[in-house]
């Protein structure tokens, strides 16, 4: 694609084009309106404004006026340069028509989402996701971390025999940083620490102590000291995350219904090497 240029007090590094002066119909202006004509060929109002909202951030920035001439001037310029071609070459056709696919996807995908996007369909996700789950519990738990599970039935036995665990835990812990508070992890939720610890403290009785369990990082031997419910999030607090799964749900289901009674018919095992998708010479044939 060109270079966005911007029509400066010099225009000494622009192309030198001074397309006519095109009459306007005495309507308001449209997408089909004519703003130029490059060897006959039309540059269309439309044609501008999509070319300007598909601009880089850092040009959106830039007043009207030089956006406006800038535009007009790069497709100017593209077309100019299209003329050269006698034909269009393969790949411009076939990327024409995967642009072409995408962006009709594109719309439906949008107007089903529009549609879908909801107050109650948040509602009934927030319902089904955030209340449905029932109260999430976290939490706050001391471990002792050692390398073997010698070591560790070693520190079991110190336990019943009456040393204190955070003593323990400052002496044996591999964990520096929770070993220098006696073992202490804080306050955390589930998904936070991985599978076979976080099974091992959903399993205990607050005040008990489990028996060795090993990650892979070593073997714990892990303290329940508190647990407690979580405040759901609020509605708004999680908005975003509700509307993304309302668009996900919308997208799927539509899909899901038209995959379902379409005619596709896929190639057979083997019938392509994958690599093929890598032969860009293919396109110049």
């Amino acid at each position: 694609m060109l270079k966005f240029t911007v029509k400066m007090a010099s225009t000494a590094l622009l192309l030198a084009i001074a397309p006519p002066l095109v009459a306007q119909d005495a309507e308001a202006p449209g997408p089909n309106t004519v703003v130029a004509t490059v060897n006959g060929t039309e540059v269309t109002l439309g044609q501008m404004i999509i070319s300007r909202s598909q601009l880089p951030p850092q040009y959106q920035q830039l007043p009207d006026d030089v956006l406006f001439d800038g535009v007009l001037d790069q497709l100017i310029q593209q077309q100019v340069l299209a003329d050269t071609l006698e034909a269009d070459p393969t790949r411009v056709t076939i990327a024409l028509q995967n642009e072409r696919r995408g962006l009709l996807a594109g719309e439906v995908i949008n107007s089903v989402v529009e549609e879908a996007m909801t107050d109650e369909a948040i509602q009934a996700v927030y319902d089904e996701l955030v209340l449905g789950a029932g109260p999430a519990q976290e939490f706050n738990a001391s471990h002792i971390l050692v390398e073997t599970e010698e070591e560790s039935a070693a520190v079991v036995a110190r336990l019943n025999a009456g040393e204190a665990f955070a003593d323990l835990a400052q002496e044996l812990s591999l964990d520096p940083g929770s070993g220098a508070n006696g073992g202490e992890l804080g306050w955390f939720g589930l998904g936070m620490m991985v599978p076979p610890f976080e099974q091992a403290v959903s399993d205990l009785e607050v005040g008990a102590v489990s028996d060795p369990v090993q990650t892979q990082f070593g073997w714990h031997i892990i303290q329940l000291n508190d647990k407690r419910d979580m405040v759901p999030p609020t509605l708004e607090e999680v908005r975003e995350e509700l509307e993304s799964q309302v668009r996900q749900n919308a997208i799927e289901d539509l899909l899901s219904g038209l995959l379902d009674a379409a005619v596709v018919v896929r190639p057979e095992d083997g019938a392509f090497d994958p690599s093929i998708l890598l032969n860009l010479g293919l396109l110049s044939e």
